[in-house]
């Protein structure tokens, strides 16, 4: 009797799990598992340490094939898949403070279960940059989770007014900012961060003293509030999560986005084919232009997602695959990142030594596919992701 009975809770559970899967909106899924591999080969290229630097995080090219890998890169991927992935974390948010309102949860509470959750996402991003020596993103979501949450509880107006205040602003302080830091650095080249000297330990140290430098320093010269702001912004407007609703607006949004991110990088992409050499300043206002057209990217890139979901209809197996992997988009952010520092780092395997961009490119790839075939396999058997788990545990116990 007994055995019964927990064969019919297990069943009931699998049962509200798959509503819950039915729920979801496809388009933020699927945008959220093609956006882990756009996030693995921006990151790639900062672990390889043997390459003699490029322009910004990309080494210099030695071949034909690392030419194109460079300049797709920053033509498509450098710039474009951050702004994306603020997006969707902006929508996330206004998802998730939804639902808690729905179930009748006082705005007293969702106030304080929003700052959990900002401050687990810096707890998760300390143990990914320091620990394990990733490339972190997750602690400057929760700042900007901490810094914006409160727009979440307030009027249509008022995120408006904060969008447009911070994007003037930024408009401004970017091409200022990075002119003068190009001039201080005699143009885009940057030491390699590495060298097969290091050990675990002499990097686990640096990257404790410099992480909350670089929370700093990534909020004001990598600005996430705005496509947060924006993340928000499309939520409100069901963007997404109704994309049949809003299709002529999410294709021309996916138009003119795309296509103002692909004119905004052409010149840093030939800059770094070194095709020519501007001076310092110039170097810093091309990076700054590529930084702003990519918020145009990210956008569009989103919006093209919200397309593409309304065209298919009924998924197919890769459409499938990447919502799975975007359901547990948190676990699996977390594990890419920790086969790259594993297979690249000085202080483990160290491939980073001996590959170009090429290879870094191909161990990006294989890292992202071993994930989407666990992805896969958790789907078929209906689990959540390990981490993504903990973090609703953690919040909502």
């Amino acid at each position: 009797m007994k055995h019964k009975e927990n064969i019919q809770t297990k069943q009931k559970n699998r049962a509200i799990r798959t509503l819950i899967t039915q729920e979801r909106a496809q388009a933020l899924d699927i945008a959220r598992g093609f956006m882990l591999l756009l996030i693995a080969l921006a990151h790639a290229p900062l672990l390889l340490f043997g390459a003699e630097p490029g322009i910004m995080s990309q080494p210099l090219s030695t071949n034909t094939s690392d030419k194109v890998i460079n300049f797709v890169s920053h033509l498509f991927i450098e710039n474009r898949a951050r702004p994306m992935f603020a997006l969707l974390f902006g929508y996330g948010m206004v998802l998730v403070i939804q639902r808690q309102l729905d179930k009748g949860t006082t705005v007293k509470e969702a106030k304080r279960l929003l700052r959990r959750r900002a401050f687990f996402l810096l707890l998760f991003g300390f143990v990914l940059a320091v620990i394990i020596g990733g490339d972190d993103i997750l602690a400057p979501y929760g700042v900007a989770s901490l810094l914006l949450g409160w727009l979440l509880l307030r009027g249509y107006r008022a995120l408006i007014k904060v969008l447009i205040g911070i994007s003037l602003f930024f408009s401004l302080w970017l091409p200022l900012g990075w002119m003068v830091i190009a001039h201080d650095l005699g143009g885009l080249t940057l030491e390699d961060e590495f060298s097969s000297a290091y050990t675990y330990l002499s990097i686990m140290v640096a990257n404790f003293v410099n992480f909350p430098v670089i929370i700093v320093f990534v909020h004001f010269m990598y600005p996430i509030l705005i496509p947060v702001l924006v993340g928000m912004w499309a939520a409100r407007n069901e963007l997404l999560t109704k994309p049949d609703q809003h299709l002529k607006k999410l294709v021309w949004i996916s138009i003119i986005g795309i296509f103002l991110s692909i004119v905004g990088a052409l010149p840093l992409a030939t800059y770094g084919l070194q095709l020519w050499e501007p001076s310092p300043l110039i170097a810093g206002l091309l990076y700054a232009c590529h930084l702003i057209t990519g918020f145009a990217g990210g956008f569009g890139y989103a919006a093209l997602f919200g397309v593409i979901v309304v065209a298919i209809k009924n998924q197919g197996a890769i459409s499938k695959a990447l919502a799975a992997l975007g359901k547990r988009s948190l676990t699996f952010y977390i594990f890419n990142e920790t086969m790259l520092v594993f297979l690249l780092s000085p202080a483990f395997i160290g491939l980073g030594m001996r590959l170009t961009a090429t290879g870094g490119a191909g161990i990006a790839v294989l890292i992202w596919m071993g994930a989407l075939m666990i992805a896969i396999l958790f789907e078929k058997e209906q689990i959540q992701g390990p981490v993504d788990k903990l973090l609703r545990h953690l919040v909502y116990r």
